[in-house]
């Protein structure tokens, strides 16, 4: 009698949520990931349905805006466990929501622009609610939830509007709703923020791979079940651009940018850290490798035409816009440029109107051969300090 009349007093409300205590990405967080192959697949396809300056563009506000919906939902599983209670239903709800947004990428500026626009609604809705779950007793979170509904708010009342035009205008309206969302978490300050730094950090790299996964899966749609001796060499040369990709980032950049993330003052320094960092300037290297894979599904299916600009922008600009955006990350970081990435983000922009006059293959042998040139440099440079990142465990005390 008395455990049953102190349950009632431990009992948790049906709708509540439970604070996240461990580093480890969560097994639910995964699957929630799993949409956003579809979704970047879907902006791909976008982007090589249309192979024009404006296809392009279009192709890359469709990535920013669902970029920056799985970046709320990052500081937000980095604050509650998305595994525990209701939350664990709304994930789900958001996860079939996120399905349709992709579904209407396709048709994200014509006839599905207002489901876009209102679906999205409803992944950005539920976001927001769960975050307000979180901060019942927590004034400076709630201030900074309630900041990011109202730019929000902004946006997905931009997209519906949006919809109702067509062109430059349409366009005009999406940068516009794309741009204030992602500068409301700028603008309300990063005080009320909270985060576990190693999960975070491990979150970002994960949805690095998935996004990599695409370039892969770019391959495949561009052979289009065929196989010949050029599709087979222009497939074996896309796995050793995707993996020079997979280096540059993971051997050295994640590693020390996670443990500098942890080592942060928390509070404001940290916050403004893993926003500037990871919430904004991953975007570019997302961008990069959705560019990559667009270019390797024209290469791998026209491996022995040359490009068309746009395709050869996507491929070698798309390569150059993944390295300008580790350049900034470390810049945010140490105050220091890396001069080889920069350098040769530089060369690969240069060598676009080129690529517009060689074989699709020879263009991805430069580009494969370039960063792997630039990551044995970097990896001969760095000498037993990067053998000290990998390995802190092997140092003496």
């Amino acid at each position: 009698m008395a455990a049953m009349a102190a349950s009632p007093e431990t009992r948790q409300p049906r709708l509540s949520a439970t604070l996240r205590e461990g580093e480890q990405v969560t097994p639910l967080e995964l699957f929630f990931d799993l949409v956003f192959v579809l979704a970047f697949t879907q902006s791909t396809a976008l982007m090589s349905r249309h192979p024009t300056w404006s296809g392009l563009a279009q192709g890359l506000l469709v990535l920013g805006m669902l970029w920056w919906a799985w970046v709320g939902y990052a500081w937000l599983t980095s604050v509650i466990d998305p595994e525990e209670g209701a939350v664990r239903l709304v994930m789900f709800g958001a996860m079939a929501a996120l399905l349709i947004v992709s579904l209407c990428v396709l048709e994200a500026f014509g006839n599905l622009a207002l489901v876009f626009a209102l679906v999205y609604g409803v992944v950005r809705t539920a976001h927001i609610a769960l975050f307000m779950l979180a901060s019942p007793e927590d004034d400076a979170l709630r201030h900074s939830v309630l900041g990011l509904a109202a730019s929000t708010a902004i946006a997905v009342t931009l997209l519906a509007t949006a919809s109702l035009f067509d062109g430059v205008a349409q366009g005009a309206l999406w940068a516009l709703a794309l741009f204030l969302d992602m500068a409301g978490p700028y603008l309300i300050g990063s005080e009320g923020w909270k985060l576990v730094p190693e999960h975070f950090a491990e979150r970002h790299g994960l949805i690095v791979i998935i996004a990599l996964g695409e370039s892969i899966v770019a391959i495949g749609v561009g052979a289009a079940g065929n196989l010949t001796l050029g599709i087979g060499a222009a497939g074996v040369l896309g796995v050793a651009l995707t993996a020079a990709m997979w280096w540059t980032y993971f051997d050295i950049v994640a590693i020390v940018a996670g443990r500098r993330l942890t080592e942060a003052k928390v509070g404001r320094v940290q916050n403004e850290m893993a926003r500037d960092s990871y919430s904004y300037l991953h975007l570019l290297m997302i961008a990069g490798i959705v560019l990559v894979a667009l270019g390797l599904k024209k290469t791998i299916g026209h491996f022995d035409e040359h490009l068309h600009t746009v395709p050869a922008f996507a491929l070698l600009g798309g390569l150059a816009v993944y390295l300008l955006g580790h350049v900034a990350f470390r810049y945010r970081h140490v105050r220091t440029i890396n001069r080889q990435r920069l350098l040769l983000a530089i060369v690969l922009l240069i060598l676009v109107p080129v690529a517009t006059e060689l074989p699709a293959l020879v263009t991805l042998a430069i580009a494969s051969l370039l960063i792997w040139a630039m990551i044995a440099y970097e990896t001969r440079g760095y000498g037993e300090a990067r053998h000290r990142v990998r390995h802190p465990e092997a140092e003496p005390t």
